[in-house]
């Protein structure tokens, strides 16, 4: 299998429409200043935030800041935007080279992609957006030292969703031990990251986020729940669960502590699952709606 990180985040769309918390959702939307507003998401990927903002009513008059540091982000998203506006019913103008105006008569909405290291873009000073997001990348950052860096981008509101937090389950069980020690290698993994890292990052954001005298207006649970209906998984979470083991052996072939030969098997088993339509995959995360 050929594994294509943007076409891994497509993949995840659907899986992340489910397991964004409604209720912090809704929190947003009812702190949101007027239109037209500013927001910046940092790692954006390849804009399917964006995308969903729009279908889920938030985004009808507004700019839009879409910060990545990997080129192959922003390219796929420079041409795949497009591409769904028309298939949603929207105009899509190039305006620039990283900028899309997308309109029809009930939305104006402009999306700016702007390749970046987010710490680097800090140092320019950027204007305040009235809305932060973070979409399932502050678990990569060494925290709370960068929360107030990541908060001077925004006037006040900070939508920080998808946080995992130290619990990833497989099933059915293949090998009870073996199973508990890959997952446990795993998540070790994340807090072992150099870049930082925390896997379990939130719930240790509440009290980070007071570290740093934020105010939580929201916070729930945000968990990813991939399963098989009738042996199909649904839209292209097949290709989702795939990459999910992808980095699973990215992660831990070659670790000390674990057997090569089990791991492989493991590996091929949980493999075959997928293919028969029979694994179930359950991350838990957290959504925290907070304002500076």
């Amino acid at each position: 299998m050929e594994y294509s990180f943007p076409h891994y985040l497509h993949s995840k769309q659907t899986v992340d429409d489910r397991a964004l918390n409604k209720d912090v959702f809704h929190a947003l939307k009812a702190n949101l200043p007027p239109a037209p507003f500013n927001v910046i998401e940092i790692g954006a990927g390849i804009g399917t935030m964006f995308t969903r903002l729009i279908e889920w009513g938030l985004l009808t008059n507004a700019n839009y800041l879409a910060l990545d540091e990997m080129d192959k982000n922003i390219a796929y998203a420079s041409e795949w935007i497009p591409k769904w506006a028309e298939s949603a019913g929207l105009r899509a103008e190039r305006i620039a080279e990283n900028r899309i105006r997308l309109r029809d008569q009930a939305r104006d909405v402009h999306i700016t992609f702007e390749r970046a290291d987010v710490f680097d873009f800090i140092q320019t000073n950027p204007p305040k957006s009235d809305l932060l997001i973070s979409h399932a990348v502050l678990d990569l950052f060494p925290l709370p030292e960068s929360l107030p860096k990541l908060f001077s981008l925004t006037k006040g509101l900070a939508w920080l969703t998808i946080n995992f937090d130290g619990i990833t389950t497989f099933e059915p069980t293949i090998d009870p031990a073996l199973d508990e020690l890959i997952e446990r290698l795993y998540h070790e993994s994340m807090d072992r990251r150099p870049i930082g890292g925390d896997s379990r990052t939130g719930r240790h954001l509440f009290s980070h986020l007071r570290s740093v005298n934020a105010q939580i207006l929201a916070a729930g649970a945000s968990d990813w729940v991939v399963h098989p209906i009738n042996g199909n998984y649904s839209a292209d979470e097949k290709y989702f669960l795939h990459f999910i083991l992808h980095f699973f052996e990215e992660s831990l072939t070659g670790h000390k502590d674990l057997d090569a030969n089990a791991f492989a098997d493991w590996l091929s088993k949980r493999r075959a699952q997928i293919e028969r339509g029979e694994l179930v995959y359950i991350a838990h995360q957290m959504d925290f709606l907070v304002k500076i």
